[in-house]
């Protein structure tokens, strides 16, 4: 009988590259096409930017940033994953009901999709492949 691809693998070990995929791809597209744009056009847009839970245009563009840009960041390298999540979450959560929120669901959809994304690696952690599963193997 023969195998199908991967049928060897232990489950960890597709669990890991899954979990892997999934920060790189959500961490890198989130960073790259949101992150990095706010954060490099910070000086010109942070007066209008919007303020949905009222801290002020500055403060919520920062927020923004820290969570598009660092936690990101963070995600990408496996890192205070968990904690790095919680802001992402929030953000999606905010894009998606405060700020989309009377607009059709194909405009907030990108928001609900990187929400879910950043849900999962927060209750399943990392995976192994990642610097929190190196340094606690340490």
């Amino acid at each position: 009988m023969k195998r199908l691809l991967f049928s060897t693998a232990p489950s960890n070990v597709m669990s890991g590259v899954g979990l892997l995929l999934l920060r790189l791809g959500l961490g890198g597209t989130m960073l790259l096409a949101h992150g990095m744009g706010k954060a490099g056009s910070f000086n010109q847009t942070a007066a209008q930017f919007p303020d949905p839970l009222g801290v002020g245009s500055v403060t919520s563009m920062l927020l923004v940033i820290f969570a598009e840009f660092i936690c990101a960041g963070l995600v990408i390298l496996g890192l205070f994953t968990r904690l790095a999540a919680i802001p992402l979450v929030v953000t999606m959560g905010v894009a998606f009901l405060i700020i989309h929120a009377l607009d059709p669901f194909q405009v907030k959809e990108l928001a609900a999709v990187y929400g879910v994304g950043f849900a999962t690696l927060f209750f399943t952690g990392p995976g192994w492949i990642s610097l929190d599963a190196w340094f606690s193997r340490r």
